[in-house]
């Protein structure tokens, strides 16, 4: 009984090898194209953003950010192509407002991201069609920090530029950003 274990055994771990070395060529492998050419897999994107977030508050103040953010590799040197989503809310005692819109910049240095949008639904009055901008340092999990572009409310951000915010001053309390960083071709 032994023999054939180990037999066994060795089989399958050698199958396992196989496989795994199977998986890491077609992650690198040269695809075909209909035309019997060949043309390389897709290069990742240039920059990203991503991840949901609950500040620290030490008031209760219950506030989330969420970034869906993206530029793509054809537009590596033009930030202001940068494409996605981001939603915000603030509440403390059931009172406050929430906001989503659409990216309109992204800038990465490192796990640094700078990016603005135009928000395009919330139910505070007069921040649609606003300019606003956030900043995220991803530390990795449990030690993210964020900044926005506003002091005391999104009302504030009158003539914003795009991919404009202010430090990350923020501690992230709960939940992860990701960030890919940019490298442009300077």
């Amino acid at each position: 009984m032994p023999r054939t274990r180990t037999r066994t055994r060795t089989r399958v771990a050698a199958l396992g090898a196989v496989l795994l070395v199977a998986t890491a060529a077609a992650g690198t492998a040269v695809a075909a194209d209909g035309a019997g050419g060949r043309h390389q897999q897709p290069q990742r994107e240039a920059a990203s953003l991503t991840g949901t977030g609950k500040l620290y508050r030490s008031a209760g103040d219950d506030i989330h950010f969420t970034f869906d953010a993206h530029l793509d590799a054809k537009d590596q040197m033009a930030p202001d192509k940068a494409h996605g989503t981001f939603r915000f809310s603030h509440y403390l005692h059931g009172k406050g407002a929430s906001a989503e819109g659409r990216i309109d910049c992204l800038v990465t240095g490192g796990k640094v991201a700078v990016a603005t949008g135009i928000v395009t639904k919330s139910d505070l009055n007069g921040v649609v069609g606003k300019r606003v901008g956030f900043t995220v340092d991803d530390r990795g999990r449990h030690g993210d920090r964020l900044g926005y572009s506003w002091a005391g409310s999104p009302l504030d951000t009158d003539n914003l530029p795009k991919c404009v915010s202010s430090a990350p001053f923020e501690k992230v309390e709960s939940g992860d950003f990701t960030v890919v960083p940019w490298e442009p071709k300077l």
